[in-house]
């Protein structure tokens, strides 16, 4: 963490606590006491009303008045952080993250940590494995270097590739690199576990003036068909976590009938098996052909 971010950190902390020790805020972040004394010096010379008290219970406060001027986020905005955070730290593992929960955490008042949402993920063995591709990946971006790596496609094709990362973008349960391929010359999304060997190169990028105009979500969107299909009453919530309550129909069958977006291509096909006899598609027929023969094909592993 550099001078300013602890400079931020230090006003957010002060902004929601009485008074706070310069021993709690060095090992906080984990630097001296006398830095911290110089990060109270530059905060006043800057206008901020920071005061000292002297003795055991002593530290750094500041003032009532600037709290009631420049509070921007109430401890409800600071525990919907906390939420998110929360779910994010799980997903990405990183000690960062964790850091930053505690910081905030320290802004919140002790009475309010009762936190009504709780977030839950698997703690894959991969996940953990991926997470040193993440951080070269995330480094690169924020140094704007360029990187190389073995990418295998869906084929399994292996390719190497020099690119400009741009951006990671979590979605389902998988991580994505968005970047210009130099090999390419075009903006591509790689999947994080498909590369293989990824190094950061010694040669910077300036971001190209397109990179803001690129439908960046449009990237990770495949092309969706309709489809309707009889569902079981057991995977009723699923289908409507995923779709909305109007997807559901009640025929009055015992079933329901379902109207799904789903891709026409084998990642839909998976996600459609994974209900295994709770679903029948109907309509449309290709669709229904198409996904028969993938299952057929499934079959034949086990014939």
């Amino acid at each position: 963490m550099d001078k300013v971010e602890r400079l931020i950190s230090i006003i957010m902390i002060l902004l929601k606590k009485e008074v706070v020790s310069a021993t709690e805020f060095s090992e906080l972040f984990n630097v001296s006491k006398r830095t911290i004394l110089r990060d109270m010096e530059t905060l006043s010379l800057a206008n901020i009303p920071i005061y000292s008290i002297q003795g055991v219970n002593g530290g750094y406060g500041i003032m009532d008045e600037y709290k009631v001027d420049k509070r921007l986020l109430s401890s409800s905005d600071l525990e919907n952080i906390l939420t998110a955070l929360g779910g994010l730290e799980q997903i990405l593992l990183t000690g960062e993250v964790e850091r930053t929960i505690k910081k905030i955490e320290a802004m919140v008042s002790p009475l309010s940590l009762r936190r009504s949402i709780q977030l839950s993920f698997y703690d894959w063995e991969g996940r953990s494995e991926m997470l040193e591709t993440l951080k070269i990946c995330q480094d690169s971006i924020l140094k704007k270097r360029l990187v190389s790596f073995d990418y295998t496609d869906k084929d399994g094709v292996v390719t190497n590739r020099m690119v400009e990362p741009y951006a990671l973008h979590f979605s389902e349960s998988s991580w994505y690199l968005r970047g210009f391929c130099l090999h390419r010359q075009g903006y591509r999304t790689f999947k994080l576990s498909r590369i293989d060997h990824i190094t950061v190169d010694e040669r910077g990028f300036q971001p190209r003036d397109d990179w803001s105009e690129q439908g960046h979500e449009a990237n990770y969107i495949p092309q969706l068909v309709m489809i309707k299909a009889w569902i079981s009453p057991s995977i009723k919530d699923q289908i409507i976590e995923r779709y909305g309550r109007k997807s559901i129909e009640e025929p009055g069958s015992g079933h329901f009938l379902g109207t799904l977006y789903v891709p026409q291509n084998p990642t839909g096909f998976q996600f459609l098996a994974s209900f295994g006899t709770q679903l029948k598609v109907l309509e449309p027929t290709t669709y229904v052909e198409d996904f028969r023969n993938y299952l057929s094909q499934m079959m034949e592993n086990y014939s």
